[in-house]
């Protein structure tokens, strides 16, 4: 992918060199029962707050921790990925008669505190929709590489590009819809909103690298292969089948590999946010 040249955004949180919060004695009772409140109310596991809670270590506190140098070039390349979703995003939405708000990105390591409860990286990059800031420990893109055979550059910015469409979802009112209907059906349709809406995501992110094409000659040979590979890696069916050694597709919550990779795909040649109504078509159909 070609980044290097380019502005790098300002609306970038670096907290990779500081400790998530001690929870000595477990922290504030109330203040934990109401995030645990919060991520129900986001449809998500409140139990996830506690066993994310970040545990101080006999002799521990909320010390420094030291940042790896070879981070710091990868702390530029998602600076420079997420000022090409501001910019993308703020022309799709000037052309939509709305207004784009840029998000945060912020950089962990370890463990964070976000407006949607603590997490740690083994939860993997995600969007809070009460603080609009995406959270990313960029040792996932090791994880990626390492664990889930999902290399180069351009896979790390389809991660970036799926979070910051979250934040498009967010804006559009569309989150807070999926939210509220998820709240009044059983497990298993509530799991088959996720899907679309995650799939939604993903074509997001195809959207972004259509018109980053476009506009700055992004694409370089097999960065398309890399998103696509990245999108099937991390498909509920693979995650399962590698972890479990067999398949739910009930219990599906962000989409099957080919699921992830079609959508993405749609819109990167698309390019068109109104082709990606992921909730107008029939589920068998995704």
């Amino acid at each position: 992918m070609r980044w290097r040249g380019r502005r790098g955004s300002e609306n970038v949180e670096d907290r990779r060199s500081s400790r998530g919060p001690a929870m000595a004695g477990g922290g504030s009772i109330l203040g934990i029962l109401f995030i645990m409140l919060l991520v129900w109310l986001l449809g998500g596991d409140p139990l996830a707050v506690l066993r994310g809670l970040p545990q101080q270590q006999p002799g521990g506190g909320g010390g420094p921790v030291a940042v790896n140098p070879a981070d710091d070039e990868r702390a530029q390349f998602v600076s420079v990925v997420l000022a090409d979703t501001e910019d993308v995003w703020a022309q799709q939405f000037r052309q939509m008669g709305k207004r784009y708000e840029d998000p945060t990105l912020v950089m962990f390591r370890g463990t964070v505190q976000s407006a949607c409860g603590f997490q740690q990286s083994a939860t993997g990059p995600f969007y809070c929709p009460l603080d609009q800031k995406v959270y990313i420990d960029l040792s996932f893109f090791d994880d990626m590489s390492d664990n889930l055979g999902a290399e180069g550059d351009f896979a790390q910015a389809y991660v970036i590009a799926h979070e910051v469409g979250h934040h498009v979802q967010n804006l559009l009112g569309i989150s807070e819809t999926v939210h509220r209907a998820r709240t009044q059906v059983g497990k298993e349709e509530a799991n088959e909103l996720s899907v679309r809406q995650e799939l939604q995501a993903d074509f997001l992110a195809g959207v972004w690298a259509h018109h980053a094409q476009q506009n700055w000659n992004i694409l370089e040979e097999g960065d398309i292969e890399e998103a696509l590979n990245a999108a099937t890696a991390i498909g509920d069916d693979r995650l399962q089948m590698e972890s479990r050694g067999f398949v739910v597709p009930e219990s599906f919550t962000h989409g099957s590999s080919k699921q992830r990779a079609r959508w993405f795909y749609k819109g990167l040649k698309t390019g068109d946010i109104d082709q990606g109504d992921t909730f107008a078509i029939p589920y068998d159909q995704l």
